[in-house]
């Protein structure tokens, strides 16, 4: 269970579907979508 910013709702949330990922520079992400808006967040080194 990974926090990220929702900007879409202007606070911390909870990801819901989130995913590993790689950046083009080889660090670790982590990606998911907002459970309120369902917007994508993103969350950098996680």
């Amino acid at each position: 269970m990974t926090e990220a910013y929702c900007v879409k709702c202007k606070k911390k949330v909870v990801m819901k579907n989130e995913q590993t990922v790689t950046l083009k520079n080889g660090k670790p992400a982590k990606k998911g979508q907002c459970p309120y808006c369902g917007t994508t967040v993103f969350r950098i080194g996680a």
